[in-house]
């Protein structure tokens, strides 16, 4: 039996609560009724992000960035904007168009309120939607017929826009209003709009180009030179993508095939620059669908790139790069793809580490780069040989740095970063590389990205910030596993297993380090292979297996010969203190003589430390306390702790070996001061071990052998042992799994292990009160 339903005039006593919903902006019938309202904001910046990831994880970083920005915290919008674009479009590989395609019900909500304006007003806010830096001026100019700004002012009443009429400028109140104007108008509309803007921004050639190219129906020859000077403005600036996708809309719009691959090649070259690695060969097989495609130095320089920086094939890269040199005409000196072409083989001559490269570059410069000293010329001689140059170098780049401009683009930026971090310079220059990633990841540079937190972690390292070098090392490891770039994931990877062999985590050491070698070994990849050698001398060296230590460190640095490249000059004093640990003091006092003879010490005050300090270790007793007391005294030395503390180390045990007590518990305290804050363990015992030895008892510092787990990572962890994702687990815990994933990356150094594969085991050995 059905119950009769109360009438409204006899609910007023019972416990019931009327609730409705609205849209803003929008008038309804309990507008007009007078019910207390509660107005519900848009999501926050970080609510809204786990919004989206939970429901589309595997964005493309800038994707997901622009996603974010065009939602403004709409939770329908989170949802249904992804769902609009392609597969290609949501992983980056497909540049986003200017308006975003909107679901038909983000259509309808957004778009209502637009076909109501009268015809005036729809036609000047297409022209702002279509204009992404829309002004007043410049709509005024673009507007047709008799269109006046005043008819702005039903879209104003309308809560669709603002008109700042001091600051000349026009905002839409919400960024999908832009795209509902955009979807809802039709071809023709759009492209007399785009006409009408160029025309109003004949003094902006840019600008101009790109609507010129929206409004062209078929191929346009003009329009595709212009775009391409677009393009070239946009690469200065450091917009790849603006570039790339110029260039790309140029092809399409050259009437010859000729022009048309060319053009995508140019485009390829530079995603490939940019390290996008899945763009690059798709334009490169577009171009060669038609005749004509370009076979000279911007063929060569982006499959160069492409074969070194995906598969690391140095040797196809480098045969690649020297028939391109041979057939080029000397008359392209100044080209600028001539010199990309020299960009590329540096790059190959950098991880090649190979001195027939090395001599086809020099040659090639001397050839086609003739000027003197360039920023190229400037990088090769700190790449191949800083100590022949050192103050030139130094010098150079000073300058060279001071020069650029302030919105300096990465391209101009990383080869001197590069070279920086050789002569112990980078430091100075943080700020510019940490500004490099923030732009280039939005802004599709995936490349480099990784190339500037591989930079940061390496310059970290060096200043003793080793917590800090290893989340940057984490960092640009997932990015370059997920986007391909197998290359940089090797030095990368050399990073991490440097950290762990420092810090005595040996197993860890050598388990990155024979990942690397296996990898790295078959494509003659000498800058590889050399640091994962450089990190099995230092793990070898904290464990106090000197024979073995001494033949990593003689494999990069024979005897008498210290290697001109990185890491040759940094491990002087690492091969020196093997060999006199091993009784090899010949050798030891050899090498020292051709550091000092090759001006390694010159190269920056940080080799001036370390060939200091190797001095010292190989010097006979009697003539060893004043070169351990010059070594300490030099400018700059407590800039590089780890080198400084280990010399430090040498220096207490001479004191305590020559009865000098009270001046070797000085300099051991200081060196069991720097190694328990770095972590540096097998170094730190051995210094607490002297100590002891000199009558100070001691006790390992709290905490020293691994961080302890947050109760959140350990929980994390816990779920993560079972076989749970990063999805699922955030699932559980309210998470986004970039959240999880961060902890589990923090996790993972506290534990000493790698893989989650580990996690069960290594949760196992820690008491609850590790967690």
């Amino acid at each position: 039996m059905a119950k009769r339903q109360a009438a409204p005039d006899r609910i007023g006593d019972d416990p019931i609560v009327f609730l409705a919903a609205g849209r803003t902006g929008v008038d309804g019938f309990f507008d007009r009724v007078g019910l207390p309202e509660r107005e519900v904001g848009p999501l926050a910046e970080q609510p809204a992000a786990v919004v989206l990831d939970a429901r589309y994880p595997d964005l493309a970083p800038p994707v997901r960035r622009r996603l974010l920005d065009e939602a403004a915290g709409n939770p329908l919008a989170l949802l249904q904007l992804p769902a609009a674009l392609t597969d290609r479009q949501r992983s980056g590989q497909d540049t986003l168009p200017g308006s975003l395609p909107l679901s038909r019900r983000l259509e309808a909500i957004f778009a209502a309120r637009v076909r109501a304006l009268p015809a005036p007003t729809r036609q000047l806010l297409l022209l702002a939607a279509l204009e992404a830096d829309a002004d007043l001026a410049t709509i005024r100019s673009a507007a047709p017929g008799r269109s006046d700004v005043d008819d702005l002012a039903p879209a104003q009443q309308a809560s669709l826009v603002h008109a700042d009429a001091v600051g000349g400028r026009l905002s839409f109140c919400h960024p999908l209003i832009r795209s509902a104007i955009v979807q809802t108008s039709s071809p023709g509309e759009r492209r007399l709009a785009h006409q009408a803007l160029a025309v109003a921004l004949a003094g902006d050639p840019d600008r101009r180009a790109w609507h010129l190219a929206e409004a062209a129906t078929g191929p346009d020859e003009a329009v595709a030179r212009a775009l391409g000077e677009a393009a070239l403005s946009a690469w200065r600036r450091g917009g790849v993508s603006a570039a790339v996708a110029a260039l790309v809309r140029a092809g399409e719009l050259s009437p010859q095939p000729v022009d048309r691959s060319r053009r995508l090649v140019e485009a390829a070259f530079l995603a490939s620059v940019a390290g996008q690695l899945d763009t690059a060969p798709r334009l490169l097989a577009d171009a060669r669908q038609a005749p004509g495609t370009p076979t000279g130095s911007i063929f060569a320089a982006t499959a160069a790139f492409l074969l070194t920086m995906g598969e690391g094939d140095i040797d196809a890269a480098h045969r690649l790069l020297a028939r391109a040199l041979d057939d080029a005409d000397t008359a392209e000196t100044n080209s600028a793809w001539v010199n990309n072409l020299l960009h590329a083989l540096l790059f190959v001559c950098q991880f090649g580490a190979r001195s027939e490269s090395w001599e086809l570059l020099e040659s090639a410069l001397t050839r086609f780069n003739p000027e003197g000293v360039t920023p190229l010329r400037l990088c090769y001689d700190a790449y191949a040989d800083p100590a022949r140059s050192s103050g030139t170098v130094r010098e150079g780049l000073a300058r060279a740095f001071a020069a650029l401009p302030a919105d300096v683009a990465a391209w101009q930026f990383a080869p001197l970063a590069w070279a920086a971090l050789r002569v112990d310079m980078l430091s100075e220059y943080r700020h510019l590389c940490r500004r490099m990633i923030e732009r280039e990841r939005d802004g599709g540079a995936i490349g480099l990205v990784i190339t500037g937190l591989l930079l940061l972690s390496v310059d970290s390292y060096h200043h003793g910030q080793w917590d800090e070098a290893e989340t940057l090392a984490r960092e640009g490891l997932d990015l370059a596993a997920a986007h391909g770039h197998h290359l940089v994931e090797g030095q990368l990877r050399c990073r991490l297993a440097l950290t762990a062999a420092a810090r005595g985590n040996v197993d860890l050491a050598r388990a990155l380090t024979d990942e690397i070698t296996t990898w790295a070994a078959p494509r003659g990849i000498g800058l590889t292979q050399t640091f994962a050698r450089y990190a099995r001398t230092i793990a070898a060296l904290g464990q106090g297996d000197y024979e073995d230590a001494y033949a990593q460190a003689s494999q990069i640095n024979p005897p008498g010969t210290p290697s001109p490249g990185i890491p040759g000059f940094w491990m002087v004093m690492d091969l020196v203190e093997a060999a006199v640990r091993t009784g090899r003091a010949d050798q030891a006092r050899a090498h020292v003589a051709a550091a000092q003879q090759a001006g390694i010490a010159g190269i920056s005050p940080r080799m001036a430390l370390i060939t200091a300090g190797a001095a010292a270790l190989a010097a006979p007793d009697d003539d060893a306390g004043p070169l351990f007391e010059a070594a300490l005294s030099l400018p700059e030395a407590e800039r590089w702790p780890f080198e400084q503390a280990r010399i430090n180390l040498a220096y207490g045990q001479w004191l305590r070996r020559t009865r000098d007590t009270t001046r070797a518990r000085l300099h051991l305290r200081a060196a069991l001061e720097t190694l328990d804050r770095l972590g540096a363990q097998p170094w730190a015992q051995r210094a607490r071990n002297e100590l002891r030895a000199t009558g100070i008892p001691t006790t390992a510092r709290p905490g020293a052998r691994a961080a302890s787990l947050t109760a959140q990572e350990r929980q994390i962890a816990t779920l993560a042992a079972t076989g749970l994702t990063n999805k699922q687990i955030g699932e559980r815990l309210f998470l986004s799994h970039r959240t999880v994933g961060a902890h589990l990356h923090r996790a993972f150094p506290k534990l000493g292990i790698t893989s989650r594969a580990a996690l069960h085991d290594a949760l196992e050995t820690i008491t609850p009160d590790d967690g």
